[in-house]
């Protein structure tokens, strides 16, 4: 079985919610968790979260879980891809692949995981999900993709690359829009906070 890594992206700074949005609270726990517990859950290892300025209160927030590197971005101003690159060059000489989170994605379910993983087996570059078409995270990489995304520049998550391997990728598609849902607005958490306190199918998918 090939080793798989998880990069999880916490570095963001919030500026259209106004303040830590990882931090925020849903269903008793803070969004962040959600894609930290997922990683745990489906034994990908090493397991690297990439933090800006909230990087103690994430530690707080996690003491209760073991095998989980806290990685501090003191560039995390520049965007996403400084956080990406940080993310790779710890886990690069580790692992086969790596799986790119977004920390504020509740809603990912453990079929989408497994469903990646599975596929990554069949000789793909990279395996990313559709949620009723619409592209979304997580994404699975290639160890052989590191370096060029380690080549990758301000606040993008390489699309570019992703379109240049795009006969090299596998496309998952998956029914339910809302497991690609990330939170970037106050309207965005509520949403969220209603999805969880009626579960219409947040647990669809999830591994018993």
């Amino acid at each position: 079985m090939p080793k798989i890594g998880a990069i999880i992206l916490a570095a963001g700074l919030s500026k259209r919610m106004g303040h830590p949005k990882l931090l925020l609270s849903l269903k008793g726990k803070p969004l962040f968790r959600y894609p930290l517990e997922q990683a745990i859950r489906n034994h990908l290892q090493p397991i690297c979260l990439i933090a800006g300025q909230h990087m103690q209160a994430f530690q707080t927030e996690t003491s209760d879980l073991q095998n989980v590197e806290y990685i501090y971005n003191p560039r995390y101003e520049k965007g996403m891809s400084s956080s990406l690159k940080i993310g790779i060059e710890n886990i690069k000489y580790r692992t086969d692949a790596a799986i790119i989170f977004l920390a504020d994605q509740p809603f990912v379910p453990d079929l989408v995981l497994q469903s990646m993983i599975e596929q990554f087996c069949n000789d793909t570059l990279i395996v990313r999900p559709q949620y009723q078409g619409n592209f979304g995270h997580p994404i699975l990489i290639d160890n052989s993709l590191y370096d060029e995304f380690l080549n990758l520049e301000g606040d993008q998550g390489g699309k570019e690359i992703i379109n240049k391997y795009i006969k090299d990728t596998k496309i998952l598609s998956f029914d339910h829009l809302f497991w690609g849902m990330d939170i970037d607005t106050p309207e965005d958490y509520q949403k969220c906070a209603q999805l969880l306190k009626y579960d219409r199918g947040i647990n669809d998918g999830e591994k018993k």
